[in-house]
């Protein structure tokens, strides 16, 4: 009379499935989570760049052509950014482009590109609206 149940044999080709599964598995959630941490510097990356255009434009002034870098703390780590201001070719216009990256590294994660024009006078687009015959 013949036993019923696996052999040694099927029992380790089992294995060895399950183990070739869990490795392509981890593989592929380690891929997964190094896409979500690089989307999550770029974001934080963008917003610094933003920010440190937003800061120029309410300067309210035109700046000058300059190079520009520092460093800040923002989601727990610390970045630098280096912004550079040059003339466009139109008068009182610049363009500014500010590179972000990890505190002491050289490998540039995003650059944000803005431009500044002359600053308009408080409630300028007010006595637009109101020239326009809109009512208030």
């Amino acid at each position: 009379m013949r036993s019923k149940g696996f052999t040694l044999l099927e029992v380790m080709v089992a294995l060895m499935i399950v183990a070739f599964a869990l490795t392509a598995l981890s593989a592929s959630m380690n891929q997964m989570i190094d896409a979500a941490n690089t989307m999550r510097d770029r974001t934080y990356a963008s917003w610094i760049a933003q920010n440190k255009i937003t800061e120029l434009r309410l300067a309210n002034e035109i700046p000058e052509v300059s190079t520009t870098s520092g460093d800040l703390e923002f989601g727990n780590m610390t970045w630098e950014w280096d912004a550079v201001v040059s003339e466009t070719g139109i008068e009182n216009f610049m363009r500014v482009d500010v590179s972000v990256s990890y505190y002491g590294e050289d490998y540039v994660i995003q650059t944000v590109t803005g431009f500044i024009g002359e600053p308009v006078p408080i409630n300028w687009g007010s006595r637009i609206y109101q020239r326009s015959g809109a009512t208030q």
